[in-house]
């Protein structure tokens, strides 16, 4: 039978959270856990779908869509292939990955992109980097009803481990940017997971496409000066000036050798996720708190999406595992259950 087998990297966002559906700049970089998909063809028109971590198996024709959320992703992927024109025959499917789900590390992301390069191999597919980032996407909004930015889809299809991308989510004009002499990148697992489907991510964009209603533009991204939102409602004020803030942020990233400056961005960004755009949480809060007071650390912030999941912080290399055991030690203490996913 034909098989193929492909895999695609989670990502952690250094800057630019919940810019992307709003036309605006991000800066992600790969991790080094990754999702890997395997296809092999089988006789009839049935597509079988294995999630090893999960331990569960899904059966499902195109056409059909699944009731197991997991399942919709890889269901998506196929039929927007499908709509291209491809022949898309019966599948086993087999997904084992290392990325961690629900943390905002992108793990749907890596899962669509992942199953989107196996099928370009097993199906001889004419589907570039870019286009697999964006029919990634659409699969996500379309099959999983989150309503995602291209961010998630364009780091796992296209950014490296030891370097940040630099993506302009309104052209996809990209390109790559060091990270700051002298600096490595951790994460750590807050232990409270969320769903995007269930949370506030879709509530805020759509706040923020209502304030770029009433201003008049196209997206938050023609926002020029903070003093154009004081005609906004307090809401839809503070969710166009985390957007604003946040572009100027990543740009300012841009040009930032020093990573003691590069991390004040970062915690400048929380400071914008928890107070203006409200997607933060008491334990986000706290980790944060307790990896910016920590020697050894340039900065620290949420990453994802926010409502749980994990921080980002920029550290000194020599000290990463030091940073991790003394904020995690503190943390967990106060009867939490954090780890470190970055280095794993």
């Amino acid at each position: 039978m034909k098989q193929a087998v492909a895999d695609a990297p989670g990502r952690v966002n250094l800057l630019g959270e919940h810019t992307d559906y709003n036309d605006g700049f991000v800066l992600p970089v790969a991790i080094t856990q990754r999702t890997r998909v395997t296809m092999e063809v089988i006789e009839g028109d049935t597509v079988e779908v294995h999630a090893r971590e999960l331990g569960e198996t899904v059966r499902f024709r195109l056409g059909e869509p699944p009731s197991d959320h997991f399942a919709s992703y890889v269901y998506g992927c196929l039929m927007l292939v499908k709509e291209r024109g491809a022949q898309v025959p019966g599948l086993r499917i087999e997904v084992s990955s290392e990325v961690p789900m629900g943390v905002g590390l992108s793990s749907s992301a890596a899962l669509e992109v992942a199953t989107l390069r196996c099928l370009r191999t097993l199906l001889s597919l004419d589907l570039d980097d870019v286009v697999i980032a964006q029919l990634a996407q659409r699969a996500e909004i379309e099959y999983a009803n989150v309503r995602c930015g291209i961010m998630d889809q364009m780091a796992s299809s296209l950014a490296a481990t030891d370097r940040a991308l630099l993506i302009d989510t309104r052209s996809l004009e990209r390109r790559d940017v060091p990270l700051p002499a002298g600096s490595a990148v951790l994460v750590l697992d807050s232990g409270v997971a969320r769903t995007l489907a269930g949370s506030g991510y879709n509530q805020r964009r759509s706040e923020c496409e209502a304030a770029a209603q009433a201003l008049g533009i196209a997206s938050l991204r023609e926002v020029t000066s903070l003093q154009q939102l004081d005609v906004l409602p307090d809401v839809q004020k503070r969710r166009a000036r985390h957007v604003y803030t946040e572009n100027a942020r990543v740009m300012s990233a841009l040009d930032c050798q020093d990573a003691r400056g590069f991390g004040q961005l970062m915690n400048e960004s929380h400071a914008s996720l928890r107070d203006d755009y409200e997607v933060s949480t008491g334990e986000l809060n706290l980790l944060v708190d307790l990896l910016q007071a920590q020697p050894g650390v340039f900065g620290a912030r949420l990453t994802g999406a926010g409502f749980g999941g994990a921080c980002v912080a920029l550290c000194e290399p020599a000290r990463l595992l030091e940073v991790a055991d003394a904020v995690l030690g503190k943390y967990n203490g106060q009867g939490h259950s954090g780890k470190r996913l970055v280095p794993a």
